[in-house]
């Protein structure tokens, strides 16, 4: 989870790749309408989410009930996003927020091609994103200045738990 930007598609792919898991990439799962709203410069509002979250917790709460597993990405910018998908995948769901700077982000975005979502709407990322609690169980990894081999390096040691 996190921004538009923060490497969840990168890291999520190598990370499901390490696990040997299946991935799906989250904003393959967004309605027409959502990407359509997004390619024209305006964010998404709650409504907008519901029905694209709801698809991804459908693909999660399958690959619970199949026992694959799997790797999803999406932004589950707000605790009440976090808690619908939760809902949906049960004491199997983990969440690892990948943290970056905004100005570390916008870089990032400046250089990436062919993605729905324009950089201009980093500033309404950023602004709806609400920073996991420590109650929610969240693993947070710091991305400034990591490689993505690094980053699924920290995640996949995390998850693993304490040796």
């Amino acid at each position: 989870m996190g921004v538009s930007g923060s490497g969840k598609s990168s890291v999520g792919a190598l990370l499901a790749e390490r696990l040997g898991v299946p991935f799906e990439e989250g904003d393959a799962l967004h309605p027409a309408a959502n990407v359509a709203k997004m390619a024209a410069g305006r964010p998404l509002d709650d409504d907008d989410r519901w029905p694209w979250l709801d698809a991804i917790g459908a693909w999660v709460a399958a690959r619970v009930a199949d026992g694959t597993g799997g790797v999803v990405s999406c932004s589950a910018l707000r605790r009440v996003y976090r808690e619908r998908l939760a809902a949906a995948g049960g004491s199997a769901i983990r969440f690892v927020y990948l943290r970056a700077s905004e100005a570390t982000i916008a870089a990032r975005l400046s250089h990436r091609v062919g993605h729905f979502m324009p950089a201009a709407l980093l500033p309404s990322q950023f602004a709806t994103l609400e920073e996991p609690s420590q109650d929610e169980g969240v693993t947070t990894v710091n991305t400034d200045g990591l490689t993505i081999d690094e980053v699924v390096t920290e995640v996949v040691a995390s998850l693993r738990g304490p040796s």
